[in-house]
C-alpha cells in the first residue's frame, strides 16, 4: 500500500520490549480493573472471576492471531491494513479503520469518566469540569513525543500494577483461608442458569478490561524489531492482566457487597478502605494514575490510527501530518481527543464500556477472518515471523461472535 500525502515525515523506531510490555499493560489495567471491577461484580456477583477468564480465553485466540498479522503486515493502523491486506475491499478497510477508532474514542471516554470519580473523591468539581481536565492534559502528553509519552506511561504503569498487588496482598493476609473459594469463583455450577447468565452479561463488561495487547500493534513504526518483539509484548500483556483481574475481582468479592459495588465510583478506593479501615488517599492516588494512564495509552494509539488511514489515503491526508518537532501526529491527536471529551461528558460509564466491547469483539471477528484469509490464499509468512494454525483465527472469530449474541441475550 503506498502512503500518500506531502512530506508528513516519518516516526521514530524507539520502543524496545519492555517499553510495548508496559504501553500493553498500561492501556489494559488503566482501562479496566480500576474503573469496571464494580460493574463487572455487580452483574456476575460472586462469579467475577469466572467473567475475567472467559474474556481472557476468548481474547487469548484473537492476540495469537494479531501477533502474526503484526509480523506480515507491520504498518500502523494494524486492524484497518490487516484486512485491506487481506481482502482487498477499500469500503471494508475504511469501515474496520473507522470502527477502531469509534471504539477508541469510546473506551478514553469510559476511562476519563472513570477517572474522575477518583478524582471526585479528592476534589470538589463538577463531574464535567474534572472529565475536561483529565482529556485535555493527557491529550498534551499523547502530543509531546512518542518517546517521553511512552516513557511517563510506563512510569505510571508501574504504579497502578504495584497498586493491584497491594490489594490483591491486602486481601489475602486480611483472610488467608478465602483462597480456598478460588476455583469455585471461576467455573458456576453447570446448572445454575442465574449465574452463568450473570457470567455472559458480565464478560462484556470483563472484555473491556483487557482492551490494549491489540493497541500495542499499531506502534509497530515506533518499535525496534517489531517481528521479534510484538508476539512476546501481545503474550506477556494478556497472561499478567489474566492473573491480576482475577485475583484482584476474586479479593473484591471476598471482602465487598454487590450492593456496595454498585453504589461506588471508586471501587478499589473502597475496597481498599474495607481492608485496611485507614483513608484510602494513597489508593485512590494510585486509581487516578492508572485511569489517566489509560486516557493517554489509548489517545496514542488512536492518533496512530488516524496517521495510518491518512497516510493510506483513507482519511484527508492533512490529518496524517507529522509535526516536525514531536515527531507525533498532532493533528491526529487533537482530533481524537475532542471526540473523546464530548462522548466522556454526555454518556454514562457502563453505556460506553458495554458498546465499546461490542465494537471491538465485531472488529476482532473481522480481523481473525482477515488472518484464515491469509493462510487459504497460501500467503506465506515473511521468513522468521511468528505463526500459528488456522485453527487459531477460527475459532477466535467464532468466539467473539459467540460472546457477543451470549452477552446480548444475557443482558435482555
Amino acid at each position: 500500500m503506498a502512503h500518500s500525502g506531502t512530506g508528513t515525515g516519518q516516526l521514530r523506531r524507539s520502543i524496545g520490549l519492555t517499553g510495548l510490555v508496559l504501553y500493553g499493560l498500561g492501556v489494559t489495567i488503566g482501562a479496566g480493573i480500576y474503573v469496571l471491577v464494580g460493574e463487572t461484580i455487580v452483574r456476575a456477583g460472586p462469579y467475577a472471576p469466572a467473567a475475567f477468564l472467559l474474556s481472557a480465553f476468548v481474547m487469548g485466540f484473537t492476540a495469537a492471531s494479531f501477533a502474526e498479522l503484526s509480523g506480515r503486515v507491520p504498518q500502523a493502523a494494524g486492524e484497518a491494513v490487516y484486512v485491506e491486506k487481506s481482502f482487498g475491499f477499500a469500503w471494508l478497510t475504511v469501515a474496520v479503520g473507522l470502527a477502531v477508532l469509534a471504539e477508541a474514542v469510546i473506551a478514553a471516554a469510559a476511562i476519563a469518566v472513570g477517572s474522575a470519580g477518583y478524582v471526585a473523591e479528592l476534589i470538589a468539581l463538577p463531574r464535567e469540569v474534572l472529565v475536561a481536565c483529565i482529556v485535555l492534559s493527557m491529550a498534551t502528553i499523547a502530543a509531546w513525543g512518542i518517546r517521553e509519552s511512552v516513557a511517563i506511561a510506563g512510569a505510571m504503569t508501574l504504579v497502578e500494577v504495584a497498586g493491584l498487588l497491594i490489594i490483591i496482598a491486602l486481601g489475602l493476609v486480611h483472610d488467608p483461608g478465602s483462597i480456598g473459594a478460588l476455583p469455585r469463583s471461576l467455573a458456576p455450577p453447570p446448572g445454575d442458569w442465574p449465574a452463568l447468565s450473570g457470567v455472559l452479561a458480565a464478560s462484556m463488561i470483563a472484555f473491556f478490561a483487557f482492551i490494549g495487547f491489540d493497541d500495542i500493534v499499531n506502534l509497530v513504526e515506533e518499535a525496534r524489531n517489531p517481528r521479534k518483539m510484538m508476539p512476546w509484548a501481545i503474550a506477556i500483556t494478556l497472561l499478567v492482566v489474566t492473573v491480576l483481574y482475577v485475583m484482584v475481582s476474586f479479593v473484591a468479592t471476598q471482602n465487598v457487597s454487590v450492593d456496595e459495588m454498585a453504589g461506588t465510583s471508586a471501587p478499589i478506593s473502597l475496597l481498599f478502605e474495607r481492608l485496611t479501615g485507614l483513608p484510602p488517599l494513597a489508593i485512590t492516588l494510585i486509581a487516578i494514575i492508572a485511569t489517566m494512564n489509560g486516557v493517554v495509552i489509548i489517545l496514542i494509539m488512536a492518533a496512530r490510527v488516524t496517521y495510518g488511514m491518512a497516510r493510506a489515503g483513507r482519511l484527508p491526508a492533512w490529518i496524517g501530518a507529522v509535526s516536525p518537532r514531536t515527531q507525533t501526529p498532532v493533528r491526529a491527536t487533537v482530533l481524537i481527543a475532542t471526540l473523546v471529551l464530548g462522548l466522556a461528558i454526555f454518556t454514562p460509564l457502563d453505556t460506553l464500556a458495554e458498546t465499546s466491547s461490542e465494537v471491538l469483539l465485531t472488529v476482532f471477528a473481522v480481523i481473525n477472518l482477515a488472518l484464515v484469509w491469509f493462510k487459504l490464499k497460501g500467503v506465506p509468512a515473511p521468513e522468521g515471523a511468528f505463526t500459528v494454525h488456522i485453527a487459531f483465527p477460527i475459532a477466535g472469530a467464532l468466539f467473539c461472535l459467540a460472546l457477543v449474541v451470549g452477552a446480548t441475550f444475557a443482558g435482555g
